[in-house]
């Protein structure tokens, strides 16, 4: 009976032929190094140069995985891991992986991310030539900053493709994509599932093919950026919303009963008008919050908030439509009151801005009423229990 498997180092590869048979001999010098049972696997995407016989000439084990894409190729790989842990990297020689005994380290003690750092802010070191000047210092930095920013992780080197895992916390992530945001996903998902991350400083070689890497950074750095931005409602809808509502609310309130002076400064009417667009615009983005987050916690792309879940245990379609229907009167209310001036007009011309001061606020109160109702529908339509994976806590229907 052959000894269990403690790590499975896996490369994802794409016609990797130059550089293959370097990197599985340096991952097997690894595990020696460390001590440890491994295997070496090779995730295939397709290749035709050959990479396949030369991974398996030199003992690796090969996963032929058909579905095109990075993610789909690491998650083949990890999928067909022997090992408790997992490590990944490039199969293009700019990761040392005979040098791996950090990560080992950190898995040993219970962590279960650990990410490679390249960047020397997190003690990381790039080789001369190893990474473009762009990638360098605007884009790794830019997108590294704005991951720790939204979702509050220790990583200072967001995009590493050295990274180490246990198999437990990789079914714990529960990853959904397939391409280049697969990498970026999973440093989400461990944060927002409250997994024990940790960072081990490593050094990037430059890569050993000749032919130019698969990544485009401006194009790939877009669809990381746009994929944090799309994975953090929160600070893509909601915070703007909220912020955008309470200046419209503020400007609505300061000019409702007259013009508000501010030294030389007068707002007035137009003051009135921008505002009921920003507290409209602001709503609908706090509405687009809730939506993303119902939806991306029931496909399984968001883990359950307890605090979002919380809210709906108190707030259902029957509490929207009475708070939607109350806004919706006042409005209304109010714009009735704008009629019956004008009717003692006799329908005729009225003070425009006395009208208007009138017409504006209950126009905007009967947008939001209505909004609020339909908003409370749609996501009662959201949170219906599927024979998808909807988690019974978004299920605002039931409540």
């Amino acid at each position: 009976m052959s000894a269990p498997i403690d790590l499975t180092i896996v490369m994802p590869c794409l016609n990797e032929a130059e550089t293959l048979a370097v990197c599985i001999r340096k991952a097997q010098e690894g595990i020696r190094k460390a001590g440890i049972q491994g295997e070496v696997l090779i995730a295939d995407n397709g290749s035709t140069d050959g990479s396949i016989e030369i991974a398996e000439g030199l003992g690796a084990r090969v996963e032929r995985v058909p579905a095109k894409g990075y993610g789909n190729a690491l998650r083949g790989g990890f999928n067909a891991a022997h090992g408790r842990w997992i490590l990944m990297g490039d199969s293009d020689d700019s990761y040392d992986f005979s040098d791996i005994r950090g990560f080992v380290d950190k898995l040993r003690e219970g962590h279960d991310l650990v990410m490679g750092c390249r960047m020397p802010r997190g003690g990381g070191t790039i080789a001369p030539g190893a990474m473009p000047w762009k990638n360098r210092w605007i884009g790794n930095p830019s997108l590294s900053f704005i991951g720790r920013l939204l979702f509050r992780t220790p990583i200072h080197d967001f995009h590493c493709g050295m990274r180490g895992f246990s198999a437990d916390a990789y079914r714990r992530m529960d990853l959904q994509t397939t391409g280049m945001e697969f990498a970026s996903e999973m440093v989400m998902k461990a944060t927002l599932k409250g997994l024990r991350v940790a960072e081990v400083p490593i050094t990037l070689h430059p890569d050993g093919r000749s032919r130019p890497p698969h990544l485009k950074p401006w194009r790939d750095g877009w669809r990381h950026l746009r994929f944090m931005l799309i994975y953090s409602p929160k600070w893509l809808f909601l915070m703007p919303g909220v912020v955008l509502f309470l200046i419209g609310l503020t400007g609505m309130l300061a000019t409702c009963t007259g013009p508000l002076r501010v030294g030389n400064v007068t707002f007035d009417i137009g003051t009135m008008v921008i505002a009921s667009m920003a507290m409209g615009l602001g709503y609908q983005l706090v509405a687009q919050a809730f939506y993303a987050k119902v939806f991306a916690v029931g496909e399984g792309l968001l883990p359950n908030d307890p605090h979002f879940a919380g809210l709906f245990r108190h707030w259902n379609l029957e509490k929207g439509c009475v708070l939607g229907t109350l806004l919706t009167l006042a409005g209304i209310g109010i714009l009735t009151s704008a009629i019956l001036s004008w009717r003692e007009a006799d329908f005729g011309p009225l003070d425009p801005t006395l009208n208007l001061r009138r017409l504006i606020p209950g126009a905007t109160l009967t947008l939001l009423g209505l909004q609020t109702i339909f908003s409370s529908f749609h996501l009662s339509v959201l949170g219906l229990k599927t024979l998808g994976r909807r988690p019974p806590s978004v299920d605002t229907a039931s409540h």
